[in-house]
């Protein structure tokens, strides 16, 4: 049985991107909601919500597994910080699986000192704070603020628990894609991923404030995993 949280991975591909527009001519609010497929098959449903007010925002985003994954609760993960000229500014990350007290992971993010404090089972971790780290919950919606200008994407994302880098690569822009009833024009990146490592690919919405479309994951051993946008409401 596939574990929950290699699922989360898989449905928040870790991407981040650089720019200077200005928060507030964006959405205030987005309902996003997908459905997550393994080998085709429905595997689990996603919702997820941002919201802006003033200059705070929040976001919350719900997993709930299908048939025997639901037994493994609900995952939720929320994120609240500022919005800036560069986009999102996290100053407070959490992950929560089910009922399970020894898996919820938070983080904090000390933008004055430079510090990342992740706490994990009661034990206190910390990490030198790079600017324009995101974590889980927030760097797909950071899109909306610095699409990618070049070819190439990196970014530094906490998972709550530890800092990931990642380094990802565009491979078409203007890419049509059908999801949701609607046709869109789609940004579509994937990783460099080597031997032996997960193959990961995004599709964003150039036409919808590059929102998230769908998501694909081929692992390891050739599993292949795909979410995909099922609803969206933007205001």
């Amino acid at each position: 049985m596939l574990k929950l949280k290699r699922l989360i991975t898989f449905l928040l591909l870790p991407i981040f991107l650089f720019g200077t527009n200005l928060a507030f001519a964006f959405p205030k609010n987005i309902q996003l909601e997908y459905d997550v497929t393994r080998e085709g098959k429905l595997f689990a449903k996603v919702v997820e919500q941002f919201s802006q007010n003033g200059k705070q925002y929040t976001i919350k985003s719900v997993t709930k597994g299908i048939g025997v994954y639901a037994l493994m609760g609900e995952r939720v993960l929320t994120s609240a910080g500022v919005v800036t000229k560069s986009g999102l500014k996290p100053a407070h990350f959490e992950l929560h699986q089910g009922k399970s007290a020894k898996k919820t992971l938070i983080a904090d993010f000390n933008w004055t000192k430079s510090l990342l404090i992740m706490q994990v089972k009661g034990e206190t971790r910390t990490e030198k704070l790079q600017q324009g780290t995101q974590d889980l919950a927030s760097y797909p919606y950071q899109f909306m603020f610095n699409p990618p200008p070049k070819d190439e994407v990196k970014v530094m994302v906490t998972t709550g628990k530890k800092l990931n880098y990642y380094q990802y690569k565009v491979l078409a822009r203007g890419e049509k894609l059908n999801a949701a009833n609607k046709n869109f024009k789609t940004l579509h990146i994937s990783n460099q991923a080597s031997a032996g490592e997960d193959k990961k690919q995004l599709w964003l919405a150039e036409d919808q404030f590059y929102l998230p479309v769908r998501y694909s994951l081929t692992d390891e051993d050739g599993n292949s995993f795909e979410q995909t946008l099922t609803k969206i409401h933007v205001e």
